[in-house]
Formats: structure tokens, C-alpha cells, sequence
């Protein structure tokens, strides 16, 4: 049955560019299915929002990338509206969205995760924080933005814009393979390697043609395949994910097989680009592209 679905897209986030890819793709996918489209660039003009969504849609497709529209800020909104909307509500999302706070829900869960520590920019300038190699990350973005990988004998600099009260993320460098999960409802659809043809898999590798190789599937033993897809589904339970998310891993194999996996971080809100690993992902399970979409907004709810 055609439905009235608003699109989110754009905002004002780091990763502003990648959200309006995500949301036309996806309104591209509704109309091509017959739903009336009404499609929403983002500000922070909120009586402008209300207004776009007037008469109320019967669903909005979220989709909108990083802080803001993927950290429970845009969900309480539409949560006071009563308008259904995909992807997880405001507390999966705003844990999930919390780099240390979901990486203490994953270990509880005995998903193991990279050895780290909040430190403030006071700290991480001291140069002491931690033996090379690291990683520092925001504690807050998605899409790699603002990642840092700190090899030994490396005379990398905060950068001098680096808010002195805003805390950041270090962690233990864990070498060996990208992998990534898409969990898409409580079915993980698969393995996806990914490698990147130079430096680290960064915002450019991700959302540049040709700077990735993906492999899909992954080529990894099934015992370590399957260990990867129980993580992804694990974490999306303990957050309370609903509709799509990504898992993404470490696989460090350096000493030889059987390696270990090592949870990064789950994205309530993975990109839905043509370089998107979500859409390929499912692709390979058999799911196109639209169907994906339009199960997507078929799954969409309120919190209660």
C-alpha cells in the first residue's frame, strides 16, 4: 500500500555530504515503489522541520548521518510527534553513539573490544597517553571522522581546533583485517572484508570509488565468519537496536589462524550510498536495494 514518507537527509553534522547521498538513494527507492515522497534537507531551524512535517507523514525514513540525527536528538523529536521512524530509538542510539559508554555494554556482553581509555586534549598533547601504535577517535562521530592511528616514531599533533573540554578516545592499535557485519532485524547478513588500497580504511576510503576493495564474502574461516555475525547480532541486543545496523571489527590474524575479533563500534544508521556496505551486504543475501528500504520504513516505530 503507498504510504506519505518524509526523507531526512543533509543536517549539519561532519557527515552532511553522506547523508544526502544515503537519503536520495532511498527516496529514489520509495518513489520507484510508488510511495509519495516528501524529501528534507535538514537545519537546525526546528519550526521549519515541523512545519516540512505537516500533515504528519505516515513514516519517516532517517536519514540522516552522525551527531544530531544518529544520536536520539531527532528520534525524541519525533518520538513527542508520534511520527514512526527507522532505524534504533533515542537510547540505542545515543548509547551507541557514545563510543566508551557502548564499548563497556559490549564487554559486560563478552564481546571483546580493544583495550582504551577517555582522555582529555590536555592529556593527549602530553604525548604519554599510551605506547604507539594507537588510535585516537572522537568519542562521538561515525564515518572515521576525525580518526588518528599514532605509530611509533610518529610526531603527529592534535590538532590545534581540538576543543580543550571535549574528551577524545585511546585506544590499542589491533593489526590484521577490517571486517563488518549488517544486522538487519535480528538476521546478520553477512562478512564483508574490507581493504583499503592505501593507509587506513579513513572518510576518503569509505566514500571514494576505488580506494576499497570489498570482499564479500569475507575470505575468513567459517568458525570466525559466523563468530563475527553472533558479536553483531549480540550488539544489537544489548543496545536495544531496532531495523538496520553495521557491527564493525578488527581481525587480528597476525600470529596466524584461528586470530580474535575485536568489536570497534555498531552504527545505528549505516550509510546507504552506492559504496555502502549495508546495501551490498544485503545484495549478496538477496535482498535488493529497494526491498531493503521498503523494509525499512515497513519496520519503522515510535518509542514507547
Amino acid at each position: 500500500m503507498s504510504k506519505r514518507i518524509a526523507v531526512l537527509m543533509g543536517g549539519w553534522s561532519a557527515e552532511r555530504e553522506v547523508s544526502l547521498v544515503s537519503g536520495a538513494a532511498c527516496a529514489d527507492a520509495l518513489e520507484a515503489r510508488g510511495h509519495e515522497v516528501i524529501r528534507i534537507d535538514i537545519t537546525r531551524n526546528l519550526t521549519d522541520l515541523l512545519a516540512a512535517l505537516e500533515p504528519k507523514p505516515d513514516a519517516v525514513f532517517n536519514g540522516l548521518h552522525g551527531r544530531w540525527g544518529e544520536d536520539g536528538n531527532i528520534q525524541g523529536v519525533l518520538n513527542i510527534l508520534g511520527i514512526p521512524y527507522t532505524h534504533s530509538g533515542v537510547l540505542a542510539s545515543s548509547v551507541a553513539m557514545d563510543k566508551p559508554l557502548s564499548k563497556k555494554l559490549f564487554e559486560a556482553a563478552g564481546i571483546p573490544c580493544p583495550a582504551g581509555s577517555v582522555v582529555m586534549p590536555k592529556e593527549l598533547r602530553s604525548g604519554r597517553v599510551m605506547s604507539p601504535p594507537y588510535v585516537v577517535k572522537p568519542i562521538d562521530e561515525g564515518s572515521s571522522v576525525g580518526v588518528h592511528i599514532v605509530r611509533d616514531g610518529d610526531n603527529w599533533v592534535p590538532p590545534g581546533d581540538l576543543p580543550e573540554d571535549r574528551p577524545v578516545l585511546v585506544e590499542v592499535y589491533i593489526p590484521g583485517r577490517e571486517l563488518t557485519v549488517s544486522v538487519m532485524g535480528e538476521r546478520a547478513l553477512g562478512v564483508t572484508e574490507l581493504r583499503p588500497h592505501q593507509g587506513f580504511y579513513d572518510y576518503t576510503a569509505k566514500y571514494t570509488d576505488g580506494k576499497t576493495t570489498h570482499l564479500c564474502p569475507a575470505p575468513i574461516a567459517d568458525d570466525v565468519a559466523r563468530q563475527a555475525m553472533d558479536y553483531a547480532v549480540a550488539a544489537h541486543r544489548v543496545l536495544g537496536c531496532r531495523g538496520v545496523t553495521r557491527a564493525d571489527f578488527r581481525y587480528d590474524d597476525a600470529g596466524g589462524e584461528p586470530g580474535r575479533l575485536y568489536m570497534l563500534e555498531i552504527n545505528t544508521q549505516p550509510g546507504m550510498t552506492p559504496l555502502s556496505l549495508v546495501p551490498e551486504q544485503a545484495a549478496h543475501a538477496g535482498v535488493s536495494f529497494e526491498d531493503l528500504v521498503e523494509w525499512m520504513v515497513e519496520n519503522a516505530a515510535c518509542d514507547n
